[in-house]
């Protein structure tokens, strides 16, 4: 976003975000929980980019609060907005295969958390099991760290290319030649 577009209220909105996320980082629940509280719509919408609309036992709210407790003892590297939403996404992440891997001891596999791949991870209609994806991305991390972060910015995430680009501190051809080689890479996987 240019600096003209930027209302006055999302630069006051901005500095309050950045103080609360500075005074989280330092260990302040209130601050953590106040910067939820600011975030919450669009962490709720990032939980249900990554829920795929799925009717599951894990709903968009269950996920954005499970990952708050997840982050509430932790204390939050983050040093931005940019890397607050991925600390998120990797959070979201993590909740979501901790479910399937719940429901998955106790329907023995029978009833798997499922996602779509629509993303661009695979062609229009496939799926994948979360916990293959998981697997896939697992790999891919120990060949390309920075790969496996950017399928995390924008499968888990949600976040468009500035803005993973931003989170990761690459430039926006990097993120766009990693997603799709990830993409690639991972369809390949889990299929």
């Amino acid at each position: 976003m240019h600096a003209s577009a930027v209302s006055p209220s999302d630069t006051s909105r901005q500095v309050v975000a950045d103080d609360l996320l500075r005074r989280a980082r330092e260990g302040d629940k209130d601050a953590l929980d106040a910067l939820f509280a600011l975030a919450y719509d669009a962490l709720r919408g990032m939980a249900r980019r990554v829920r795929g609309g799925r009717d599951d036992t894990l709903t968009t709210t269950a996920l954005v609060h499970e990952a708050y407790l997840k982050l509430v003892p932790a204390s939050l590297p983050a040093n931005d907005a940019a890397h607050f939403r991925l600390l998120i996404a990797r959070v979201m992440r993590e909740v979501l295969i901790d479910a399937a891997r719940r429901r998955r001891a106790d329907k023995r596999g029978g009833n798997d958390l499922r996602i779509s791949l629509d993303e661009g991870l695979a062609a229009p209609g496939d799926s994948a099991d979360i916990l293959q994806l998981h697997e896939a991305l697992q790999q891919l991390e120990l060949m390309d760290r920075r790969r496996a972060a950017v399928v995390e910015c924008r499968f888990f995430g949600g976040m468009d290319v500035e803005e993973t680009a931003a989170a990761l501190d690459v430039s926006t051809a990097t993120v766009k030649r990693d997603w799709r080689v990830a993409r690639a890479w991972l369809a390949q996987a889990v299929s």
